[in-house]
C-alpha cells in the first residue's frame, strides 16, 4: 500500500472547504459537537452518458482517514483568523477520528443515486471530511470509468496509459494511472506508479531519440543493440512507409534476429493510422515478422479506437494519453455528499434535501445497497437501496419497482442478493484490509462480466435498475409529503 509520504508534504487534514471548519466551530458553540450524523456520497449521472461507472480510490481514502490530525501550524493558522473559539482550537489539538465508514469496494460497477460511501459519526467530524471523500473517490472513479470505456473499445487488444505529461498535476498523473489500471489498462508510462503501486511501467523511445542520431537507421540500430530482447521502434519520425518501416525491418534482420531474439513491435504516432497499420502489417508479414506487434498512439479515445477497428486497422496495442488521464470528454464525476440521518435520543431520524429538480432530491436514512443476480444467467438484474438493517429474503419472490414511476414493477424469483457496502472504519479504526492493485483489477473484470452487454453500450446503453425497498420508499415519500 502506498503511503501519503510520497507527496513529501504533511497530512491532508487541512485540504477541506473552509466552511467545514466554520460549521465545526459552530456545532461546538451550539452544543452539537457530539451529535451523531450520517452522510452519503453518491453521484447523479454517469460520465459520457455511459451505462455504469467504476468505483475507485478507496485505498487512498483509507490512508487519508488514518492520517487525520492537526499540528501546531494548523492551530496557529486557525488562531490567526480570529473567528474560531478556544473550545474549537482545543478540540483540534486533541482531535481523534471516531467515525464509522462504509464503502463499495474498488473495481465494482456503480450507478447513480446509490450510496457509494457512508459516514456515521460526530457531525463535526463527518462534515469535516467531505471535501477529501469527494475529491478522492470522484477523481479515481472518473478515470477508472473512462479507461474501461477505452479498453472495451479496443476489443481484446491491450491498452497502455500514456498520459502523465497531460494530467492535471502530479497526483492526477499518479493516481490517474492507478485508476486506469483498475479500469483495464495493462500498464503505464509513469515510472513512479510502477515503483509505488507495482503497475508495470512501459515505454521505449520518443521522436527525439531518432532525431539525436545522424540518420534514422543509426538511431534504430543503436536502440536494437541496447535492447535486442525488447525492441520496439517508433517509425513515424520522417516517413513511415518509405523510410521508417524499411529501416526497422533492416535493423530487425541485422541486430535482433542474429542475437536469437524476435522484434517486439513498431509504434505509429501520427498520420492515417488505419491505412498505415494495414500497410505496415503487410510489409512486416512479407519480411517474415508476422509476430511483430503494431502499437498505435496519437490522441486516441474509445470512439477513435472503435472507428480504427471498424476500418480494419491492424493494431495490436494502443497507447492512450490525454483523453484518458483527463477524461477529456467529460472531466467531472459529480459525486456529492449529503446528510441523510441524525441520531436523537437513541433513535435514527431520517433527513431529506428537497428540490424542484427531482434529480437533486436526496434519499433519507441509514442505508445499504444490494445487488441482485439471476441464478440461471448469473447476470446482475438490479440494485436495491434498502435501510441498513433490512434483509432481502431470496427464498421467496421479491418485487422491485421504479422509485419515481412506481407502477413499473417486476417480481423476481430464483435470484440471490449481495451487499455492496462494506465497513472500512469502526470508531475511527480501520477494520478493512485493502486488496492489492492486481486483485482490484481482477475484481473489476469479474464484476463487469456479470453485467449484461446491453449496459455496456457506448451510445444509449440499457439503463440499469436502481430501486428503493418498499420500506425506504415509504420513508422518503412521507418526508416529501411533510415538506411539500
Amino acid at each position: 500500500m502506498i503511503s501519503l509520504d510520497w507527496k513529501d508534504r504533511k497530512n491532508l487534514t487541512m485540504l477541506a472547504d473552509f466552511y467545514e471548519f466554520t460549521m465545526a466551530n459552530g456545532y461546538l458553540e451550539n452544543g452539537m459537537g457530539d451529535q451523531i450524523a450520517y452522510f452519503d456520497m453518491f453521484f447523479r449521472s454517469i460520465p459520457d452518458d455511459g451505462g455504469f461507472a467504476i468505483m475507485a480510490g478507496v485505498e487512498q481514502l483509507i490512508e487519508y482517514l488514518r492520517n487525520l490530525k492537526f499540528d501546531e501550524e494548523d492551530i496557529s493558522y486557525f488562531e490567526s483568523k480570529n473567528i474560531f473559539s478556544q473550545v474549537f482550537l482545543d478540540y483540534l489539538k486533541d482531535f481523534r477520528f471516531k467515525c464509522d465508514v462504509w464503502a463499495i469496494p474498488e473495481g465494482t460497477p456503480i450507478f447513480p443515486q446509490e450510496p457509494i460511501v457512508v459516514v456515521r459519526g460526530p457531525v463535526i467530524q463527518a462534515q469535516l471530511i467531505e471535501t477529501m471523500v469527494l475529491l478522492t473517490i470522484n477523481h479515481q472513479s472518473l478515470i477508472a470509468t473512462k479507461s474501461n470505456r477505452i479498453v472495451r473499445a479496443a476489443d481484446g487488444r491491450t491498452v497502455m496509459e500514456f498520459g502523465s505529461r497531460r494530467a492535471q498535476g502530479y497526483e492526477g498523473a499518479i493516481l490517474g494511472a492507478r485508476a486506469a489500471y483498475i479500469g483495464g489498462c495493462i500498464g503505464t508510462a509513469n515510472t513512479i506508479v510502477d515503483r509505488d503501486f507495482d503497475i508495470p511501467a512501459m515505454g521505449t523511445m520518443a521522436h527525439s531519440w531518432v532525431q539525436m542520431f545522424p540518420t534514422e537507421l543509426e538511431a534504430f540500430r543503436a536502440y536494437a543493440k541496447t535492447y535486442p530482447d525488447n525492441c520496439t521502434l517508433l517509425i513515424d519520425t520522417y516517413n513511415t512507409l518509405k523510410q521508417g518501416l524499411p529501416n526497422a525491418i533492416q535493423v530487425f534482420n541485422e541486430e535482433v534476429v542474429p542475437r536469437g531474439f524476435r522484434p517486439k513491435g513498431i509504434r505509429i504516432d501520427s498520420g492515417d493510422i488505419a491505412y498505415l497499420s494495414k500497410e505496415c502489417r503487410r510489409m512486416l508479414d512479407e519480411a517474415g515478422f508476422n509476430d511483430c506487434k503494431i502499437v498505435a498512439s496519437s490522441s486516441l479515445d474509445e470512439y477513435v479506437i472503435r472507428d480504427l477497428l471498424i476500418q480494419g486497422a491492424q493494431i495490436d496495442s494502443f497507447g492512450v494519453g490525454e483523453r484518458l488521464i483527463t477524461a477529456k470528454s467529460q472531466p467531472v464525476f459529480g459525486g456529492v455528499y449529503k446528510l441523510t440521518t441524525i441520531e436523537r435520543n437513541g433513535q435514527l431520524v431520517p433527513t431529506i434535501k428537497v428540490s424542484e429538480n427531482v434529480g437533486k432530491i436526496t434519499t433519507p436514512g441509514f442505508k445499504q445497497v444490494y445487488r441482485l443476480f439471476d441464478n440461471i444467467t448469473k447476470k446482475a438484474i438490479a440494485d436495491v437501496i434498502t435501510l441498513h438493517d433490512e434483509v432481502i429474503d431470496t427464498s421467496k419472490p421479491y418485487e422491485i419497482f421504479h422509485p419515481l414511476y412506481t407502477w413499473k414493477r417486476k417480481t423476481l424469483e430464483n435470484f440471490h442478493a449481495k451487499k455492496l457496502l462494506v465497513q472500512i472504519f469502526e470508531d475511527g479504526n480501520c477494520i478493512y484490509e485493502s486488496p492489492n492493485i492486481h486483485e482490484i483489477k481482477n475484481h473489476c473484470k469479474e464484476q463487469l462480466d456479470l453485467m449484461w452487454d446491453e449496459v455496456k453500450r457506448f451510445e444509449k446503453p440499457h439503463r440499469y435498475f436502481v430501486d428503493l425497498s418498499q420500506e425506504l420508499w415509504n420513508i422518503k415519500n412521507q418526508l416529501l409529503k411533510k415538506h411539500r
